[in-house]
């Protein structure tokens, strides 16, 4: 296994695929998932000559179950340590969900002399929670139900997710496709209960206004307003308007897990992106 080992003695897994030549880009997983989330991305640039590189955030997947770092000052510190650990430079960071926070956090903080563009997919930026100055967020009320199902029965909570809302499944004409739950299944059961149990307040009530604010990379901010986990109008257009140097790709019916059920939809955005 490749793996590096944090300042606070951490060991995070990571996959280093391609070309030592080849332009990086470093991909960000969603809660409570692992870097397999992005194999079909990877695969796909990959094959065009690109460097890939995807870890497992602290608790999760194949990286340490430590009891302690589930916040996200930390997931970006780690983000950035296998990135010093590869000295990658002129990366794209691409960010997914929960992961797009810890891309977001890790670009503004860590990535002054190393990120060259960003990718927010279906990400909890600015800010999830509804707060007096964020009164378009979820209730509290929502990722406390959250907590409550991970405690009660993790294993049927992580059969229930992605059968449902995560990817789009509970829409009408729509129906689980077996082999992802499977594999959304896989990956969640991987991690530690504790770091999943605590990320839920990570990727809700932090805010990410002033990382966003900072950042003047060329950035992509793709949403869908179908999107059933990280709502559309408090999260994409907010975060775009955020960005200094964004721009905005708004779906009409896509799901959360959009990277997943439509790869070949998010792979040539990313491409386009990418190379222009």
């Amino acid at each position: 296994m490749t793996t590096i080992t944090t300042k606070d003695g951490t060991e995070i897994f990571y996959k280093d695929w391609g070309p030592r030549t080849g332009r990086p880009i470093v991909f960000h997983h969603g809660w409570p998932l692992s870097a397999d989330d992005w194999d079909g991305q990877m695969l796909f640039f990959l094959e065009k000559g690109f460097r890939v590189i995807a870890h497992d955030r602290r608790g999760h997947g194949r990286s340490d179950q430590v009891s302690h770092g589930h916040d996200m000052d930390h997931y970006a510190a780690d983000a950035a340590a296998v990135i010093d650990h590869l000295d990658l430079r002129d990366t794209i960071h691409i960010g997914h969900s929960t992961g797009g926070g810890e891309a977001a956090r890790y670009v503004a903080r860590h990535g002054k002399d190393r990120a060259a563009k960003l990718v927010l997919i279906a990400a909890v930026p600015p800010l999830m929670v509804k707060t007096p100055a964020n009164p378009g967020g979820l209730p509290i009320e929502v990722f406390d139900g959250l907590r409550q199902s991970l405690a009660e029965n993790r294993t049927q909570f992580y059969v229930d997710f992605p059968s449902g809302p995560f990817y789009g499944f509970n829409r009408p004409g729509k129906s689980p496709i077996p082999a992802i739950v499977q594999n959304w299944w896989r990956q969640g059961m991987m991690g530690s209960a504790q770091a999943h149990y605590e990320g839920i307040k990570a990727f809700s009530e932090t805010d990410f206004t002033e990382d966003l604010k900072t950042i003047d990379v060329p950035s992509l901010v793709m949403h869908s307003k179908d999107d059933q986990i990280v709502p559309f109008a408090d999260s994409g257009p907010l975060s775009a308007g955020l960005l200094r140097n964004a721009s905005l790709k708004v779906y009409d019916d896509l799901p959360h897990g959009m990277c997943t059920t439509h790869a070949e939809t998010v792979n040539r955005e990313l491409l386009a992106f990418i190379t222009s």
